[in-house]
């Protein structure tokens, strides 16, 4: 059974789920059609997300190697897997994908921000509002069933970076918070430096 989140919104991962051990995360969009200019334009660039995981101890970001991108994609735990870069969007379903053990999550790390950005959109004058079917979901690993969903339905016109949610432990079981706050962050440095 999934659940619509909307900002802000809790779910327990435990339960319903009992056993829950593994979770993927899945990040989707589509780039929104854009005039071509005129006939001498450059051909515009496509817009290229990127879905990251910050692994935090005690709510702040100890270590560059707890950044889990396109350029590292594994935690050194081996609990944190990123499943390639996608440059584009192009196609149905997720375009990138996340994988985390809860299982096997080290005791330390008490939260997992999810977060995208934009490549280069300072440089490439690119934002959210170029990009519809954005969405953000859990799925539950053992069985593929998706648990919970969040669309960015929202205008975030003018941002180049977004804080989806956070998968943090409470009372001893995983939880998600959908946050869905934009921001003009022009890398996922200048995100990651947010819970420094």
């Amino acid at each position: 059974m999934s659940v619509s989140l909307q900002k802000g919104q809790k779910v327990s991962l435990s339960k319903d789920n009992a056993g829950l051990s593994k979770v993927m995360i899945g990040l989707g969009w589509d780039e929104a059609k854009r005039s071509k200019g005129g006939f001498f334009a450059p051909k515009p660039q496509p817009i290229d997300c990127d879905a990251s995981a910050l692994l935090l101890q005690g709510g702040r970001l100890l270590d560059k190697s707890d950044i889990i991108y396109f350029g590292n994609l594994s935690h050194k735990s081996g609990t944190v897997q990123h499943m390639g870069d996608n440059l584009t969007g192009a196609g149905e379903g997720d375009d990138e994908q996340i994988l985390v053990d809860l299982a096997r999550v080290p005791a330390e790390y008490d939260r997992i921000v999810l977060v995208v950005n934009i490549y280069q959109a300072v440089k490439r004058n690119q934002h959210f509002g170029m990009i519809q079917n954005a969405f953000i979901r859990l799925v539950d690993g053992r069985n593929n069933n998706e648990m919970c969903k969040y669309n960015l339905s929202e205008d975030y016109s003018g941002m180049t970076a977004l804080i989806f949610g956070e998968v943090y432990r409470h009372n001893g079981e995983w939880k998600f918070n959908a946050i869905g706050q934009g921001t003009n962050d022009p890398g996922l440095g200048e995100l990651a430096n947010r819970y420094i």
